[in-house]
């Protein structure tokens, strides 16, 4: 199946958009993307082995979190998956409208 790798990921993968990998269960997958780039385990899960929570996983359009078998959902060979790390971001407290959006948003 086909894993989308976020832009801040790739460079655990050689520069690679998508990776193929092969499994039979979201889990399984991840353990052989860990296998193959093992740089990338410890930004994707916790020392507990637990998907990182800030770590968002779809499985083609469904976020992974809210299907009935979460990481143990089965997969195709024509499945993907699409990684997308949390964002988080803030405002500095002197900063301006004009500051934030200076093309007259």
């Amino acid at each position: 199946m086909n894993i989308h790798i976020p832009t801040p990921l790739r460079a655990y993968t050689g520069g690679l958009e998508t990776v193929s990998i092969p499994g039979a269960t979201v889990t399984e997958v991840f353990q052989q993307l860990t296998i193959t780039y093992p740089e990338l385990k410890q930004h994707l899960f916790t020392a507990e082995g637990k998907l990182r929570s800030f770590v968002n996983v779809y499985l083609n359009d469904d976020d992974i979190r809210y299907l009935e078998n979460k990481e143990a959902t089965t997969v195709q060979s024509s499945d993907e998956l699409t990684i997308i790390p949390s964002i988080a971001g803030g405002s500095s407290a002197n900063a301006s409208y004009n500051d934030l959006c200076p093309a007259n948003c």
